[in-house]
């Protein structure tokens, strides 16, 4: 084959992007596929965590080359409440996403560096001039807004930290949220990666995707501090903005790229609306394309599109309780919202991050004195309630 033909060209690198290719090399090899990056490694530099229940199990070997860490359970932390659960949980990094495609791929199929100026669903225009024909396209690239969509924001700073000392930390922190309550509800998430060497990030579900990166550092130096803990480096940062989808009109989004090559992770909608996770929902959509028969421009636009649309079907309950947490919950007092959660069963808690929810799991959550004022609750239901941001305005989502 031609070195600018391919059977599938993959447009961005990233998360989603570096999964596809991952899941169509181990499992459909006899395709030819490339991947183009318009920054100089893939990934860029990113942490991505999920519970091993959140993947199918088919998917977990898929990931296994990609996760740098691995532990036999988390904590969380709130105001008037502590809890560790045994769900294993795992990160995964840039690092090791990029070397896992590399290794996956021949040398001539990653392009870095390389900007897409125009694509169709067999075709590829890039900034030096050249032109990728392909069987199929996938759109895999980040996007800087979502039309049409309303909800609020889930942003954050995170920093690796090179400690002096131990920190103590046997297992992950996923929500410490005794912190100091500003800017909606705010915790701090830790992975301890090694006995001196963690990752802390700083995280908002915030009404505004504003980042002010100097007072988010002094914040991270200040919580380290009040561990005790003492900072020899900061061995890399990143900042990420994600959508949390609490309404939108789906049909009106899709069409926004109608005529475009077929899509995957945020630019089809492929988060879970509350959490912004988008990791377990990459792992099941690559896993999805290696079945198909039909990898043609038309045919994977289409299964891309129908694949969406159910998955924003599905997402409706997780939609509704975005809509309570931003619409009906003072921004202070959003935490309790999340600590009346992780007074759940474990197994409901698994469940819900994974996306797959029963009615007896809805039921329960919904179950009891909400932790919002129920006049807020039914205000917000009805439509009322807090204005919810315009996703479609703002800077909605990095990959």
């Amino acid at each position: 084959m031609h070195a600018n033909t391919c059977d599938l060209a993959i447009l961005g690198g990233g998360l989603s992007g570096g999964i596809v290719a991952l899941a169509l090399a181990a499992r459909r090899q006899n395709l030819r596929i490339m991947v183009i990056e318009r920054e100089d490694r893939l990934g860029g530099d990113h942490v991505w965590s999920f519970f091993e229940s959140d993947i199918p199990a088919a998917g977990l070997p898929l990931l296994e080359p990609v996760i740098a860490a691995r532990w036999n359970g988390y904590s969380v932390h709130f105001p008037g409440h502590s809890r560790s659960l045994a769900t294993p949980y795992c990160s995964v990094t840039s690092d090791r996403l990029d070397a896992a495609v590399r290794a996956a791929l021949p040398p001539d199929c990653v392009l870095n560096g390389t900007q897409v100026i125009e694509a169709t669903p067999t075709s590829v225009t890039l900034g030096d001039g050249r032109t990728i024909a392909a069987g199929g396209v996938i759109d895999a690239r980040g996007i800087t807004g979502m039309p049409h969509m309303a909800g609020g924001w889930q942003k954050f700073m995170g920093q690796s930290l090179r400690l002096s000392a131990p920190h103590g930390l046997e297992r992950p922190v996923v929500m410490d949220a005794r912190v100091e309550q500003l800017d909606g509800y705010r915790f701090v998430y830790c992975l301890p990666f090694t006995e001196t060497d963690i990752f802390v990030e700083d995280t908002y579900y915030a009404d505004s995707p504003d980042l002010d990166r100097p007072v988010l550092r002094r914040r991270i130096a200040d919580y380290a501090a009040q561990q005790s803990w003492q900072v020899e480096a900061v061995s890399y940062e990143e900042t990420g903005v994600l959508p949390v989808i609490a309404a939108g009109d789906f049909n009106a989004y899709w069409q926004q790229g109608a005529g475009g090559p077929a899509r995957a992770g945020a630019r089809a909608a492929l988060v879970h609306p509350l959490t912004s996770y988008s990791l377990p929902d990459a792992v099941r959509f690559a896993l999805h394309l290696t079945s198909l028969d039909n990898l043609s421009g038309a045919g994977l636009e289409g299964a891309s599109h129908a694949w969406a649309a159910d998955h924003w079907r599905r997402g409706r309950f997780y939609r509704m309780l975005s809509r309570m947490l931003f619409g009906a919950a003072a921004p202070e007092a959003r935490w309790r919202v999340l600590e009346r959660f992780y007074r759940l069963p474990a197994p409901l808690i698994e469940r819900f991050y994974a996306g797959r929810s029963t009615i007896p799991d809805r039921v329960r959550i919904l179950a009891g004195k909400p932790p919002v004022p129920i006049g807020s609750a039914i205000a917000t239901l009805a439509g009322g309630g807090r204005p919810l941001a315009d996703l479609g305005l703002e800077k909605g989502h990095e990959e």
